[in-house]
């Protein structure tokens, strides 16, 4: 058989044309996964698991074996406790109330603080993360030192439930404002231009442009927010005054058991604030996979 064109000796590399690509070297796969892990990655994922394990999943699992201690009954009598179940009433309400005020106005200020200019934006963005830094009992006194009794604004609401609300918004604001504003100012305003000028208006392009772009990361902060409020202890020590069946938090009722020798009640309610966190966070987390196929 006589060779072929690019085959001849003599001929130059375009007339031979171009050589034939190597084939693709395939990942190996292994029967337990679809690649197999290298050393490196291996010990990175192996400290990682221990890590987290040891902050997160073993004290997590410490809480639910001291809950099944003494078993359901005991369970049932410690979260239906009238106390209690005050306190975990108080907990979740104020904490939702919270995280939807923190959808609009942490929405608005990351708004202002993206689309906006004006003097002090700079301070205002520092400001932002006071919560962040302060430690919560000290947010507490700042709190009392201005909405107490010998405020400089004359509103007093210390030991009441509005001063729960309040340390709640204050330990809570910047969650939802930081989630927000990087995606806000990664936004394409293009597309805001083309609908307005297409007739639509600020509100609809807002809506129907803007807010589907930003629903995950509302629904982030919000659930972060929610998270955050349900667990804070140090803003409502000074200002709620944690009066029984008034303003006392289910934190501060762990407080109270775990002081009165009473490990297994504490757990249970901790259970209860655990279990509400993470069925919250999964219903945002599905509304936001909603929202995201409707956009």
């Amino acid at each position: 058989m006589s060779p072929t064109l690019a085959e001849r000796p003599g001929r130059t590399a375009r007339e031979r044309g171009p050589a034939p690509a190597a084939p693709a070297r395939r990942r190996r796969r292994t029967p337990n996964g679809p690649y197999r892990l290298t050393a490196t990655s291996g010990l990175g994922l192996g400290v990682a698991l221990l890590w987290f394990s040891a902050l997160a999943l073993v004290p997590l699992l410490a809480v639910l074996v001291e809950t099944s201690a003494g078993g359901w009954p005991a369970f049932v009598a410690a979260v239906t406790q009238p106390q209690t179940a005050a306190a975990l009433t108080l907990t979740v309400t104020q904490a939702l109330a919270v995280t939807a005020v923190n959808v609009v106005m942490g929405t608005l200020v990351a708004w202002v603080l993206v689309r906006d200019r004006f003097p002090g934006k700079r301070l205002l963005e520092v400001l932002i993360d006071i919560p962040f830094a302060l430690p919560t009992i000290v947010a507490g006194l700042v709190l009392l030192a201005l909405y107490g009794p010998s405020g400089p604004l004359g509103i007093d609401v210390a030991n009441t439930r509005a001063a729960v609300f309040l340390a709640f918004c204050f330990v809570t604001l910047p969650f939802v404002v930081r989630s927000v504003q990087p995606v806000l100012a990664e936004l394409d305003r293009d597309v805001e231009e083309a609908a307005a000028s297409l007739g639509a208006t600020r509100f609809t392009t807002f809506r129907r442009v803007v807010l589907p772009a930003l629903a995950p990361a509302i629904t982030a902060g919000a659930a972060l927010s929610f998270a955050r409020a349900i667990s804070e202890y140090g803003a409502l020590v000074l200002l709620s005054g944690n009066l029984p069946m008034r303003t006392e938090v289910g934190s501060v009722r762990i407080l109270s058991y775990l002081e009165n020798g009473q490990p297994e009640q504490a757990a249970a309610v901790a259970s209860v604030l655990l279990l509400v966190s993470l069925l919250v966070i999964a219903t945002i987390q599905l509304l936001q996979r909603k929202v995201a196929r409707r956009g």
